[in-house]
Formats: structure tokens, sequence, C-alpha cells
């Protein structure tokens, strides 16, 4: 049966400030609302006018959230003059709604919302808000006119989340709060916080008060401190910021993994009780907690008491991903819990382990939610998964009855440049979800977009999470159309001004600038042109080691490449300077004038730069190994061939590799360099990095980016290779000891000249 409450029949929206009820208004707009709405009819007649609204959104959560309370609090705050002309706002809960539906009707007689509970009425406010002018973000908004209009509307998808990542960068509390405010302005309700890691514990546990004292900070490689913690207070304080505006904060509590924070403040953790700092780097750490010490989970239970004390989420997340199994093979205490629970492997442990972890949240009536790595080995009964590494994981869980959440890499890491995920390709997220199989046992809660902050901190978050948040809004509450982007680009235009009006300090949409290139009769030249609506800048060509510019352009423009250097683009958008510089690492060589160009390797599907021609091929890599451009191989060695029809003169070769120990990416072992002398005489010269002055690859080292070697040759010849070996396994003191390393290279540059 049907039942109607009206909650309130007292909340006014004002016809006229003041007597004049000639003044000019501000039109409001029904032709931006993000997300889609799911129904919207627009009726005719005049518009709704309205003029003296004090929209505070924050004011107006906090009176949603009171229930009964909306009476006397809207009216008094809003209203102070009661002898004004009023048109009411009124709310009504329809049991036959669920709870988060709504239906928002804007009449002549005044402003309707139904809702289902308190998260469709709030949704209803949301939606009102984003009808009227972006000039009422800053305050009172006098005399507006609103368009008649009947909409109803409700998401597909219950669980619409930002995973916000305040470990490896810390956030301040109003930053925390500014993200609330922009998940509540676009419909999402949830925040994913993570707030352990191996780079900072955040979160003040009074049993153990060294997971804060020392945990939370760490010493940069620089020599600066950098950390920072919650206290309960704070936590509280966000967490009812939260509520009021309709999102759930679900924190993440890391687990086996991830915890070298939590074994600096308490080395008896660990597997060894080595005393070791908090890290300052990235990466995937074989210290973990360790699954055969009793007093282990003697203490993540109690630290899962006090967050669950504090949290009233349903869900705790423990992670649960990416932990090496090393030191567990080495542990006394790991193989002896192995034997007594008659497991098969280390691999059997963690999920022994992570089973004890969601029987307890159980036993205290949480829910455990782990990334996909869960699912190896078993589950715990009733738990979530969370997909990341595609959405393999995921489907499983719901074939295998678990709920599952999806954040797939490839369209919800917003840690990710736009050159991999940029705004379009996530806004086709909607296209992956609608192709989850129905029907199974388990259920698909929703998704999440992930801002992991290695390469982030706090004044980088705004530019990597908007606009492409705005675009996943619309996919998780399920009416993102592929075939109607177009339509989304025009409501964002609209609403870039309301987040302008809330300091958002949004990014790009899609990289602003793309670089193409033409060789012709010998030349290289490289064309720089937009890739994105409403970008402008100016395009200038420098030589290596050079301050100065050798060409500049307004783009679009085309340079001649001689040698090598940088083309870099410096971009407006939205009236604003850009601080980032796009660049594009270049080379002009002799190699680019060879007939064959083979390498005798496979490239990794992940990094194939550019394929059989992509080591030569004008293109220099960048800081960014996930560029493009850069070749990569694991656990093999590369070669490449340049031949020319006729001799050239080679005075030398410059190579480049990548070094990223932490990311298992090594500089090779040995180098060979050959080429044809005489028809059928081969020179080949040996290198190797001892030789070469370059940092020990057997050692930890710090770098990371790209490493260049020049070699000397004074050679005429018409074929030239280059053979780099695999350094082999990661060595014994790395994190990762015995995987396979990986090897990068890019660009094979030849010096010299044509005869």
């Amino acid at each position: 049966m049907r039942s109607i409450t009206t909650l309130t029949a007292a909340l006014f929206l004002i016809s006229g400030c003041t007597t004049d009820t000639k003044a000019p208004s501000i039109p409001g707009s029904a032709e931006a609302f993000i997300p889609a709405p799911s129904e919207i009819t627009l009726a005719p007649g005049d518009s709704l006018r309205i003029g003296g609204f004090d929209w505070d959104f924050g004011r107006a959560q906090e009176w949603s959230a009171m229930g009964q309370r909306w009476r006397t609090e809207w009216a008094a705050s809003v209203f102070p003059d009661s002898k004004q002309d009023r048109r009411p706002l009124v709310f009504r809960l329809d049991t036959a709604f669920t709870e988060e539906a709504y239906a928002l009707v804007v009449g002549a007689a005044g402003v309707e919302v139904t809702a289902g509970g308190e998260a469709g009425a709030m949704h209803g406010l949301v939606s009102l808000r984003q009808m009227m002018p972006n000039a009422c973000e800053t305050g009172i908004c006098s005399h507006v006119t609103l368009p008649q209009l009947a909409l109803r509307d409700q998401p597909q998808h219950g669980h619409r989340g930002l995973l916000l990542d305040c470990c490896r960068h810390f956030m301040e509390v109003d930053f925390v709060k500014h993200i609330i405010d922009q998940l509540a302005l676009h419909k999402m309700n949830v925040l994913h916080w993570h707030l352990t890691e191996d780079q900072g514990w955040r979160i003040e546990i009074d049993a153990y008060p060294k997971l804060t004292e020392v945990g939370a900070w760490r010493t940069e490689k620089d020599g600066t401190p950098h950390g920072g913690f919650y206290t309960k207070s704070d936590i509280r304080e966000i967490l009812d910021y939260a509520a009021v505006r309709g999102i759930t904060v679900i924190p993440e509590i890391e687990l086996p993994g991830h915890s070298r924070a939590a074994i600096a403040a308490y080395p008896w953790l660990s597997c060894t009780g080595d005393s070791l700092p908090v890290p300052n780097d990235w990466g995937v750490f074989k210290d973990i907690y360790c699954a055969g010490n009793d007093s282990t989970l003697a203490f993540l239970h109690t630290v899962l008491d006090e967050v669950m004390a504090l949290f009233p989420s349903r869900y705790i997340h423990i992670g649960g991903d990416e932990a090496p199994k090393i030191r567990w093979a080495a542990c006394d205490k790991c193989q002896t819990r192995i034997a007594h629970h008659h497991l098969h492997s280390e691999h059997d442990l963690q999920s022994w382990f992570i089973n004890e972890i969601g029987t307890y949240l159980a036993d205290n009536g949480r829910t455990l939610i782990g990334w996909d790595e869960i699912l190896e080995g078993g589950i715990p009964d009733g738990a979530t998964v969370q997909s990341w590494r595609g959405t393999d994981g995921g489907v499983k869980a719901l074939q295998a009855g678990h709920d599952a959440i999806f954040s797939p890499t490839s369209h919800c890491y917003f840690d990710y440049p736009l050159a991999a995920t940029d705004l379009e390709e996530v806004y086709h997220f909607g296209a992956v979800l609608d192709a989850v199989p129905a029907g199974t046992p388990g259920k698909l809660l929703g998704g999440e977009c992930n801002m992991w902050t290695e390469h982030a901190p706090q004044h980088l978050v705004d530019s990597k999470v908007f606009p492409r948040l705005v675009a996943m809004s619309e996919v998780l509450w399920g009416t993102a159309d592929t075939a109607r982007f177009d339509d989304f680009l025009a409501r964002l235009d609209q609403h870039y001004d309301r987040l302008d009006a809330q300091d958002v300090d949004y990014g790009l949409e899609t990289v602003p600038v793309i670089a193409s290139a033409e060789r012709t009769d010998g030349a290289f030249d490289i064309a720089v042109a937009p890739a994105m609506r409403g970008v402008s800048g100016t395009g200038a060509f420098f030589p290596a080691g050079q301050a100065a510019p050798e060409q500049v352009a307004p783009i679009p423009a085309t340079f001649r490449i001689n040698g090598v250097g940088e083309v870099r683009a410096e971009i407006t958008h939205r009236g604003r300077i850009l601080s980032n510089v796009e660049r594009f690492p270049v080379a002009g060589h002799l190699g680019l004038q060879a007939e064959h160009v083979n390498i005798d390797h496979t490239p990794s599907p992940y990094y194939p730069g550019g394929g059989s021609t992509g080591l030569v091929d004008g293109w220099r890599g960048s800081q960014d190994f996930r560029d493009g451009h850069w070749q990569a191989s694991q656990g093999d060695d590369m070669r490449v061939v340049l031949q020319w029809s006729d001799r050239v003169t080679v005075d030398s070769v410059t190579i480049q590799f990548y070094l990223y120990q932490d990311a298992w990416i090594f500089l090779p072992d040995l180098i060979h360099l050959a080429y044809y002398v005489e028809e059928d005489v081969v020179e080949v010269l040996e290198f190797r990095p001892a030789d070469l002055g370059w940092p020990a690859v057997l050692a930890p080292d710090d770098r990371q980016g790209p490493i260049e070697l020049t070699l000397p040759v004074g050679q005429r010849t018409h074929r030239v290779w280059l053979e780099t070996f695999n350094a082999g396994p990661c060595p014994d003191w790395h994190d990762a000891a015995t995987e396979p390393t990986w090897l990068f290279m890019d660009e094979f540059i030849i010096h010299g000249a044509a005869d």
C-alpha cells in the first residue's frame, strides 16, 4: 500500500524579497544536471520566480538530516521576514520509493520533493541546487526564475565511491571535507578512506600510541619530514560532516601487507623483529605482518576494535593486496602455523589470516572488503571483493556468491595520467559495468574511482580527480550513455562554473595537445596540435642542454628537429595558464634514415613502445615509463638491428634505459654494440655497468628515471645492432627477491651522417 507522509509543508521559497516584483531575475537551468536524471519532463508555463534564497548548501544538508526539525530550522534561517510572500518547498516521504529514489516537481505554486528516505531527499536538494544559477554557490541568490519541470530519478548502483589515499601524502582535515562536499554535489555516497600504509599510519589508536608517534612520520629523500595523522576528534568531526551530506566513510586498514609504518612503530609485528624506518619510497615491501605470531592478531583485533568504535560503516576495508611471502617462507612461527592448520603454502596462510580477520569483523557485525587478491586460496564467508586488476576478480566473486565493487585500473585509477585514462575512458566505464553478467548469486554493489597519492600531494589531488569524477558520478548513477558523450560534455561546460565557485582546482579532460612525426627526404618534423576542445598555447623546440628555445610558434605548429631535444607546449584552458608544461622528448638522428629496423625480442604487451620500429622512431622515453614510448621486456634480453642501403658514418650512439628498482626495473647486466667494419667483418664492443660508472644494480638505489649512455664508434658501416642483457632475478636484498626483473629501453640514437 502506498504511504505518503508530509514531513513539512512550511518550507518556503520567497517569490520576492522586496515589494518590487518586477526586479530583474537570473534564470536557472534544467540543462546541466550531473549526473543526468533517469526521467525529466519540462512543463509549459511561466517560470517559477523566487528571491532572497540563502543557498548555503552545507546548512541545507544539515536541515535535511534533521527530519522533522526542517520546519523551524529552515524557515527561521532563510526567511527572517515573516511578511514576505512565500511559495512552499515541500518534502514528502513516500514508502513506495526506494531509499535513494526521489521526484522533483517545480511548478507555479512552488517546489515539491518526494523521496523514499533521507538519501533521496538529499538527492532532490542536489538537483534543485543544480537548477539554481552558479552565482548562488557563493551565497545569497536573489531574484531567480526556475523552469517548470517534473523529474523522477534514482541510482542504478548503491555504492558510488572515491578512494582517497591520505597515507602516501597526508591530507588536511579541511581538504577531506572539501572532497566530501564534492562527492555530495555529484550524488556520490561513499568516501573510501585509506588510512594505513607503508609510508604512513594516519589514524590515532589509543592502545598503540607509537603508531602515530613513529608511524605517521617519515624523512623524505631530501631530508625534510613529512607526515601527520587524524586524532579521534578529527575523525569524528569528518564523520559528522560526511553524515549530514549523505556520505558513508569506509576506513581501510591494510593487512597483511603495506604495513611497514606499523612495523616501524612496533618491530615485533614483523617476522624478523628488525627495526625499520617508515619508507620514503614507493613499491611493494617484503616486511609485512607476521601471520604466525598470535600477538600480531591481538594487535589487529585491538586496532579494529578502536576503528569500529569510531566508524559506523557496515564495511571495513582490509586491503589484502600485494603481500610478498618471502618473510613468511623463512619464518619459524609462520611455518608452524602452516603445519598446525594443515595448510599447503604461504598463499594458504594469507587466506587463513584474512579469514581470521573476516570472522572477527563478522562477530562484531561488520563486513570485510578486500582487494581481489583475497580470492586467492579462499575468501571469508560474506566478504565483499573490490576488483582492481581488471574485472575478472569481481566476476569470479559474483559467481561465487560474494558481493563485488568494481574499480579496475583501466578506467578508475585517477592517479594515472590522462594519456592512460582520460575523461572519455572514464565515461565508457558504464559499458564495462553493463557487461557484468546478470543473475549471479553475488550482487554488484557499484564502483569506485581511486586516487592513490604516491605522486600527488594534496595540492595536486583536485587536478587529478576532476573532471574525471564528474564523469564517474554519471557512470555510477547509471545514466552514462557512450552514444551521448557529447551531451555530457555540453553539460560539463556549464558545470565548470559551479566547480570554479566551489574552488575546485580541476585539471583537463584529456591530453591537451598531441604531437605527430613525419619523415620526408631525411628531415624529421614534429607537428603539435590541440587534442582537447578549449585549449590554446605556444610550442617551442629546445635543443638538449640549451635554456633558450631554437624555434617558437603558436599551436598548431610544426618544428624541424635536428639532434636531441624537447618540444614543449604551454597550455591555456578556460582562461587559465596551466602550470604543467607538456613535454615531448625527441631526437632527429641518422637512425631515422635506416631502410630496415628490426627487433629480436618480444616486447611486453604492457609496454610495447611502438613495436618493431619503436626503438628508432624519433620519440624518446620521458620520465614516465608508462608514456607509451618505452619498450620493455620482463626476464628477457632485448636486441635491435639497423641497416642502411649504403654506408653511413656513425660517430657515436646514445641509448636510454630506465631505472626504477622499486618497480623491478633494472639496468642491463651487459651491453653489446656491434657493427660491420667490412662486408664480413664484425666488431663487437662489450660494456658492463661497472665500466660505465652507472649505479650498481645489485644494491639499493634511490634513482628513478631515464639513464643515458653514449658510446663512441667512429666507423663507416651499413649495419649496427645493439644487444642488452637482462639483469636476472631481483637480488636477495630486494623486496621481490627471485622475481624476474624488467628491462626498459628507448631510443637507440645514431649520431653521424649519410655519405
